[in-house]
Order: structure tokens, then sequence, then C-alpha cells
């Protein structure tokens, strides 16, 4: 097998029974009968339909020569700057279908596994290291279509520069245990997205200053290892109405902790362990950035079209575009969105082999583009705000307009050339985007979402060379070097 459909990703993930807790309860039944991720669980089973699509699957689909059935593309390993494009063809697909508004859909994270795989080699000859189980993950996640999530963080107990971590009892997650059949894992790791609603979780660690040779480690198991925990946060689903709800209600990722209860992850599912220059020279040496950034950053610049659109049927909507101030903010929403597509076009545009044969989109404009975005989404959410003023507050819900009070909300909610109903659900859309706790959470999510925007913009500056603009200078004033 290689592809699945929507029916057969949420059957799989039914029989797991991972062990996830919510509200305090530890779930039973069917994780997609539940309210808090039913909506998200059936947005992402119509992804998987989408690449079964026959007007779509040679646009989502592509084949190897191990392999006859159609594979995710999104699994592919570039190999020419049209292979990139085709990649970024795919995952327009897929944001299309949830506005962006999928931080993991599954194309993600299997391109985290295809670029891991694709660079596995700088691990090669290494101590504790096993580059031949990252690619048994890649091609098992290319057979059977798996799916994943990742968590990186550690608890945030101390985020001084010289806290070491010390403790009786591991908080972050750590190897406690080394034996014949594998590490044993205790403690926690934040920030699992969609923790407990995938195939499969993968662990790695983020380089860090003084990172304890217990916490360097990578590997991916099961979401249903045994001791494996994931504790939700509070759900931002404010309800199964579409009217209600337009985007909480299908697109509401939970956040989750995940806890290792004294884990056993297997010698084959082990990538490095004990092992700080590894950990480090993994994430930096591997095409994981780059690669990742691509797909990000196509999802984001889809997502700002969305909020475009948005912007612009409010402005319709109360016919307040001969506003000059208007014109301003809708302005900068398009600034942002063309200079994101700019940024990724050149990106592709600039690609490189690397030494291993992928093709590498150029990372200073991805890195440019993710310095970026952080700062316009907030302000794009603001702008949305602001042109809905009072709009976004007089809301009434779906059980208004069936009630006997609907006479009236259609006489005096109604808009120029939009009834009543339409126009609450313009606007019910807006505060949902930009207001509710599905919203804001959106907001703070992607204002973090490749981590702290200062360290990104630290890695933006020692990654760009500067040497030839500050020769020009010394030339220009004839200084001796």
């Amino acid at each position: 097998m290689s592809i699945i459909n929507g029916k057969e990703f949420i059957e799989r993930l039914n029989k797991m029974k991972n062990e996830i807790w919510f509200d305090g309860v530890n779930i039973k039944g069917a994780i997609s009968d539940h309210p808090a991720f039913k909506g998200i669980l059936k947005s992402k089973a119509s992804l998987y339909d989408l690449q079964n699509s026959q007007d779509l699957k040679n646009e989502m689909t592509f084949f190897s020569s191990e392999n006859e059935n159609p594979i995710g593309l999104s699994y592919l390993q570039p190999k020419t700057k049209e292979d990139l494009k085709r990649r970024r063809k795919m995952i327009e697909h897929w944001a299309r279908q949830t506005h962006g508004m999928m931080g993991r859909s599954p194309d993600y994270m299997n391109t985290v596994v295809m670029s891991f795989a694709s660079s596995a080699n700088v691990l090669s000859g290494r101590k504790n290291c096993f580059p031949e189980n990252i690619q048994s993950l890649y091609e098992r996640a290319m057979k059977h279509d798996l799916s994943f999530t990742h968590t990186f963080i550690t608890p945030q107990v101390n985020r001084s520069q010289v806290y070491l971590g010390f403790s009786n009892e591991p908080i972050s997650a750590k190897v406690i245990d080394r034996n014949e059949k594998g590490l044993v894992i205790k403690g926690a790791r934040l920030l699992a997205t969609q923790g407990g609603l995938t195939d499969e979780v993968l662990v790695i660690s983020a380089p860090r200053l003084f990172l304890d040779p217990s916490e360097a480690f990578a590997f991916s198991i099961p979401s249903n290892t045994k001791g494996l925990k994931f504790f939700c946060r509070e759900s931002f689903v404010g309800g199964e109405s579409s009217f209600n709800y337009p985007l909480s209600s299908k697109y509401e990722e939970m956040d989750s902790i995940v806890v290792f209860d004294n884990v056993l992850v297997p010698w084959d599912r082990v990538f490095y362990y004990d092992n700080v220059d590894a950990a480090t020279d993994f994430l930096v040496e591997s095409s994981f950035y780059q690669f990742a950034y691509h797909q990000v950053i196509t999802r984001q610049i889809v997502k700002t079209k969305f909020l475009l659109g948005v912007a612009q049927l409010l402005v319709e909507t109360i016919n307040v575009g001969e506003y000059q101030h208007i014109h301003e903010k809708l302005s900068e929403i398009i600034i942002g969105l063309e200079t994101m597509k700019a940024l990724l076009e050149k990106s592709e545009n600039d690609a490189e082999l690397d030494e291993w044969g992928s093709m590498r989109p150029s990372i200073i404009p991805l890195q440019v583009a993710s310095n970026i975005f952080p700062k316009i989404y907030p302000r794009f959410s603001e702008i949305i705000q602001i042109i809905g003023a009072s709009g976004m507050i007089s809301i009434p819900t779906e059980s208004a307009f069936d009630s006997e009070i609907r006479s009236e909300l259609d006489q005096y909610l109604q808009a120029d050339g939009m009834n009543a109903e339409d126009r609450v659900k313009l606007f019910r859309l807006a505060w949902d985007l930009t207001m509710s706790s599905f919203g804001t959470r959106q907001t703070q999510y992607e204002r973090y979402f490749f981590g702290d925007p200062i360290r990104l913009s630290s890695n933006l500056y020692k990654n760009y060379i500067k040497d030839k603009h500050v020769e020009e200078i010394r030339g220009l004033l004839n200084l001796k070097n």
C-alpha cells in the first residue's frame, strides 16, 4: 500500500487507542467522535481524500522505482528545481483546503521525515548514531502514508542560559536507562501540535547551550507506545456549528504535553543518543530547515491570501472602500503577501544541489520570510479587527436567526448589498479568525512557529554574507585591513 484515504486514516487512528488526557480525563472510545477532535480529524481526513482525487492525483502523488503504488508527493526528495515547484504546488493544494489554518497538515511532518532521510549521512560513522534507522522510517512512512507530530521543546522550568536542569526526578525528557532492547525515556516535552492524533511522534533534541548528553537523542515511535501520554490543553472548539464557529469547528489543532513514563524506545527506532555534537550538527547540517521553511512559508502565503479575502469582503460589505486609510491597511496585506511570494520563488530559483544530491531551496530568502511573517501576521489580524470595528462584537448566533427575533435581525443587521444572515456569517468568520480563542491561538502560533523571533533574527544575521558589502565601504574610504 501507499497513499491512504480519509476513512482509512480515521479508522487506523481509532484502533490505536492512544493515551490522550483531556480536561483531566483519559479519553476512551473512538477519538474521532470526541467533540474536541472530531472537527480537525474530519478536516485532516479530507486532505487524504484530496490526494486520491482523480483531478489532483497527478499533482499530489509520485511513483518511485521501488514502489508501483502512488506515494504522497510530500515524501518526494527533490532532485531538480522542477521537483521543488511540484512540491510547492502539492503544498498549496492541501493549504487551500484548510485556508492555511492547519500548521500540522500531513505534508509538514512528511517533509521533515523526507529532509532527515535525504541528509541522514550527516550521522554516518559517528558514535551512538544510526542513520539507517532514519532511512527505515522514511521508507515505512511512504509505504503506509503515516501521519506524524513532533516535539522539540523542553518544559519552561528556567529559561536562563546557565540553567543546567538538576532535579531528583526528570522534568525534561531524558534517557534514564540503556539496555539490550533500547533506550528508556522519562520526563516531558512540549509542544506537540496534534499530539495523540497521529500514527507516530518524532522526538528530537533542539540544539542549545549546556545540552545534557542524556537529553541529546532523536527517535520516532508509535503514538500508542506503552507509557507514552498526551496531556491536552483546553479545547478552542467553540462548537460544532459552522455558522457560529466557521474555523474552530474545523481546524482547531490541539496542542499537548508529551509525557514519557519510562517509555522503551527500541534500538531500531533510535536515530542517535548521548551525542551532543550529533544533536547540534544534524539539524544545522541536514536539509531540515530548508525544506521545513519551504513548506511552512508556502502555507503561510495561502493563509495570507485568505486574510486578504476576508479583509476585502469586509470592506465591500460595509462600504468603506472610499477611505484612504482603508487603502493603506489593505495595501499592508498586499505588500506582505507579494513579499512572501517573491522570497519563496527566489528560494526556488536560487536552489542548489547538496552533497547528497537533493535540490535544497536557498536558505536566506526563506529565513527572511520566516523573520517577516511573525511580525506581519499579528498586524494583519489587527487590520481585520479595525475594519470590522463594532461589527466584530454585534454577531448573533445561528439559533438567533431561527427564533422569533429573526425579522428584527434581518432589519437591523443587513448590509449594503448583503442580507443580515450573510453579513453575520462574514463577521463571525472575521471574529473566529482574529478574536476568538482559536483566532488568538493562531496569532501566537504564527508568532513563534519557528521559535524565538530574536533567535531567528540572530541566525539570519550570522548566516548572511556581509563581507562583500563591508569591503565596498573599505574601498570607498581606502581603509587598511
